[in-house]
């Protein structure tokens, strides 16, 4: 499915919105998910009950099953990056989903740009966080080995960075827009230390084998929960969101 948050067009996307729980998408990757006995994360146009479109990231486990899923919290109105004009925000809180290989969580895109995302998946017990993006250069590459590979050293986590590659191009209001996606995807442990970079412009496989004991050492080591002050922060939280409205 192409990027089409670009176009300003809706109803010309909506043969792609499908269910989470038994659409096409998620019936398709069950078999490779049950025949391969890997865990599947698939992103997709969500269409609940009522209509509402979600930006939603769909966990299938090793045996082919609904594994459950999780809708974007953070939906961005930056450029031509319009999501809160097609999604409802995220509802699904920061779930965790425990595998026959890892607890893993999943922060959507744009929600690696909010630390607390981060921090709450890492409360709720992930081992690995994956990431899945569709980003461009001028959102964000600057930062974009950056941000994962600190959020992982943090909340002592492994952290899977995964953009997209490919260019688009889209007509808007008689005006021409192009869209490339730089790939870049990597792969970040506790301690820091990181896999190196996927191609920038092609198709790519990363695969690499992880300690999860790494997660309790790193954590044991530096002592960041048990100095944590949560407590100090939640009042502090709670006093902004009180200012706001």
């Amino acid at each position: 499915m192409p990027f089409f948050l670009c176009t300003r067009q809706k109803e010309a996307w909506s043969g792609f919105a499908e269910s989470a729980k038994d659409g096409p998408s998620t019936r398709f990757l069950s078999e490779f998910a049950k025949k391969y006995e890997v865990v599947i994360i698939s992103p997709i146009l969500e269409i609940d009950e009522n209509g509402v479109w979600w930006n939603t990231a769909v966990v299938i486990n090793e045996r082919g099953e609904y594994l459950g899923k999780h809708r974007k919290n953070h939906l961005p109105c930056v450029g031509s990056f319009n999501e809160t004009n097609y999604y409802s925000p995220g509802n699904t809180g920061h779930p965790v989903f425990e595998t026959k290989y890892a607890k893993i969580a999943v922060n959507i895109c744009y929600g690696r740009h909010h630390a607390l995302n981060w921090l709450m998946f890492g409360l709720n017990g992930a081992e690995i966080v994956f990431n899945p993006s569709a980003t461009i250069s001028e959102f964000g590459e600057s930062f974009w080995g950056i941000e994962a590979r600190n959020a992982a050293t943090a909340n002592g986590f492994f952290t899977c960075s995964v953009n997209r590659v490919g260019t688009e191009m889209f007509t808007v209001n008689d005006k021409e827009i192009t869209r490339s996606y730089y790939g870049s995807s990597y792969v970040t442990a506790p301690d820091g230390s990181r896999t190196p970079m996927l191609s920038r412009n092609k198709d790519g496989l990363l695969i690499m084998e992880i300690d999860l004991n790494l997660c309790r050492q790193v954590k044991d080591r530096w002592g960041f929960n048990m100095t944590s002050r949560l407590d100090m922060y939640v009042e502090c939280l709670q006093n902004s969101t009180e200012n706001a409205n």
